[in-house]
């Protein structure tokens, strides 16, 4: 018999919270976070960097970090991970698809991420985060309103309609350069492939360098007018 889990907030409280809470640090809003959700907030990780993880646990050390191990990832990004995993003070949980790519090409056809891409990270990216995300009533992300123009009115606390829970994004006003200073005061730990051209990284397959002065996403399934994999949408 399954079991409903019933989740504290809502849009009115998100909302609310996303009001009050618009000019505090990220350090304060991920404070928050911790003291209303408890043990039922988690954070998720690209692992492009690890700004989030760095601020996050130092002020909820031991919090569950989700990360969607599509099976297409640059080893580059799976090395972060570990890295991450072992320096930083979290629980690392590593989420895999119902299907390995080889199960996938064998039922879809090879390389479904060139054929339909949205199809791809909805099986590789999206129905695993939903999965995973079912145990907690609150997640942080690392959105910020300076990454595209999909995501320049995030709020620091909304309500996700889709996974009825609240989303909290501690970090959405923050400019590139607050990013930059953070990281380097902090000795942020970052995935390599930052300094070989790849300002955004997704999957391998889907991802390419970025030339200077391009858009820092454009490299993210460049070509077929897709700009969100679908998680943040």
């Amino acid at each position: 018999m399954s079991t409903t889990i019933t989740r504290p907030g809502g849009p009115e409280s998100a909302e609310r919270a996303a009001r009050e809470l618009e000019e505090a640090t990220a350090r304060e809003i991920v404070l928050w976070a911790a003291e209303t959700f408890g043990d039922r907030l988690c954070m998720t990780s690209s692992m492009a960097d690890a700004l989030m993880v760095d601020i996050v646990s130092k002020a909820v050390p031991g919090i569950d970090v989700i990360f969607l191990d599509t099976g297409y990832h640059f080893p580059e990004t799976i090395g972060t991970r570990d890295a991450v995993a072992s320096i930083y003070d979290i629980n690392l949980v590593n989420v895999e698809p119902v299907r390995t790519v080889a199960e996938q090409d064998l039922a879809l056809g090879p390389r479904l991420h060139n054929r339909d891409p949205g199809i791809c990270c909805h099986l590789r990216k999206v129905e695993p985060l939903r999965e995973a995300l079912e145990p907690y009533s609150a997640w942080l992300t690392g959105l910020r309103r300076q990454d595209a123009a999909t995501r320049r009115d995030t709020p620091v606390v909304q309500w996700d309609r889709r996974r009825r829970m609240t989303k909290v994004n501690p970090i959405a006003r923050w400019t590139q350069e607050e990013v930059d200073a953070y990281m380097s005061e902090h000795g942020v730990l970052v995935n390599p492939l930052q300094y070989d051209g790849y300002p955004s990284i997704g999957c391998e397959p889907c991802t390419r360098r970025v030339a200077p002065g391009e858009d820092p996403r454009s490299g993210r399934w460049a070509g077929t007018g897709k700009t969100e994999c679908g998680i943040h949408v």
